[in-house]
């Protein structure tokens, strides 16, 4: 198992290097409301070019941290701004986890494509 200290460019290369860049862009952007993760995410992202398999079980790591560890959902929210003031904000954690299982299904379907 690849741990963040030593990820290096070596190593099986992943066999489906867009969606390793899609994964890694949605996490660039959940940091935004998750900035714990930012560096991590920041590590993996310096390998979008080339991906391998290691780097992949590392994304699938984050993935795991990423939601709420009582629930298991993520928050989301949103600003709203006339100018430079905010005139309206909201953030509330996702009505259901559908979605974290409909990824993990994609994925793990990935990587039995893979082996």
């Amino acid at each position: 198992m690849a741990y963040l200290s030593h990820l290096s460019i070596d190593g099986s290369l992943f066999l489906d290097p867009t969606l390793y860049r899609s994964i890694v862009g949605t996490l660039q952007y959940l940091t935004i409301t998750r900035p714990n993760i930012a560096h991590v995410v920041n590590s993996v992202s310096q390998f979008l070019h080339a991906p391998t398999k290691d780097h992949f079980l590392i994304v699938k790591r984050i993935l795991q941290f990423a939601g709420c560890p009582d629930t298991r959902r993520s928050t989301f929210g949103y600003f709203i701004y006339q100018g430079d003031n905010l005139i309206s904000w909201s953030a509330k954690k996702q009505p259901t986890v559908l979605l974290k299982i409909l990824l993990k299904i994609l994925i793990l379907n990935q990587l039995r494509l893979i082996d």
